[in-house]
């Protein structure tokens, strides 16, 4: 292993926390979806795909400057997000659980192959945005200026997302509709109406990760989706899934671990990404419920 320098470990740093950000924004809407519905939505990886696919086509087809088409971009992923839970979930939420993360699955190979069709197995070019390729330097340590904004963007928007679960009614009713469905529903709430707003919400995130990953790793093709979803998923288990905080800490734990495994052990910067399955393994054997989840009784 080589001399590792100060400069070397700040670039690390650096890249952990976007790489744990990027994770966290995707990681949120598996445990939102999982907090309310009990269901793991392996779809999500395509929503993210798609939305990078939705903002590619509204900068290079329909020619609109960068901020209109990731706006509407992450727009059409919410609206993606909610149709899913309205055509493939919501007929089957009374039937068992096994029907629903059957149907997520088949929801996640309709989208792969319906972007084969659509957008062709072709590698594309996400489309680079100058503000955010630029790069600066502190203390010896060149940062891509993505590398700020991206951990800046992902705090906003956890905190707006912990205000609108902690503190509106839309937010109370999650949490009630999160506890129980039958007295959520005899105290007046709108169960279906919560669970879409609660798609959308996770969806409109998953766009937002899904555009920075863009502009990060500028590759685009139907199967992108996949392994960043896999990678979001494990997040959200690790921190304790069900849980935003848990979901953000579990991303930004495995951010870590993929860059400074790297860092410290070159040699096996080709196996990163087993890691992530590695840490997944050994959190379920040693902490099935996260490292900030509660025990939760299953729904009857």
């Amino acid at each position: 292993m080589s001399a590792i320098t100060s400069d070397m470990l700040l670039q690390s740093l650096a890249n952990a926390i976007t790489l744990g950000s990027l994770y966290a924004l995707v990681a949120i809407g598996y445990t939102m979806v999982y907090g309310i519905l009990r269901l793991i939505n392996f779809a999500h990886g395509e929503i993210f795909m798609m939305s990078m696919y939705f903002a590619f086509y509204f900068v290079t087809a329909a020619m609109l400057p960068w901020y209109l088409a990731f706006l509407f971009a992450i727009a059409c992923t919410g609206i993606l997000g909610i149709i899913i839970e309205r055509a493939a979930y919501r007929p089957l939420r009374e039937a068992p659980r096994i029907s629903l993360l059957i149907s997520s699955i088949g929801v996640s190979y309709l989208l792969q192959n319906l972007a084969v069709v659509l957008f062709s197995g072709i590698q594309k070019q996400f489309p680079p945005v100058a503000m955010f390729q630029d790069v600066i330097t502190i203390a010896n340590v060149r940062i891509q200026k993505l590398s700020i904004y991206v951990p800046l963007i992902t705090a906003v928007l956890v905190i707006v997302l912990l205000y609108l679960v902690n503190k509106t009614k839309i937010g109370m009713a999650m949490r009630a509709s999160s506890k129980d469905f039958e007295t959520s529903r005899l105290m007046g709430i709108n169960v279906n109406r919560v669970i879409a707003v609660t798609f959308c919400i996770g969806s409109v995130l998953a766009a937002v990760g899904a555009i920075m990953w863009g502009l990060k790793y500028p590759k685009i093709e139907p199967y992108v989706g996949t392994l960043p979803g896999l990678k979001c998923f494990i997040a959200a288990v690790i921190g304790g899934i069900g849980n935003i905080k848990g979901a953000v800490i579990g991303a930004l734990l495995l951010g870590f671990i993929e860059i400074f495994i790297v860092l410290f052990f070159p040699a096996l910067s080709g196996y990163k990404d087993a890691f992530a399955f590695v840490a997944l393994i050994v959190i379920l054997l040693v902490r099935p419920s996260g490292l900030v989840g509660e025990k939760i009784a299953n729904k009857v």
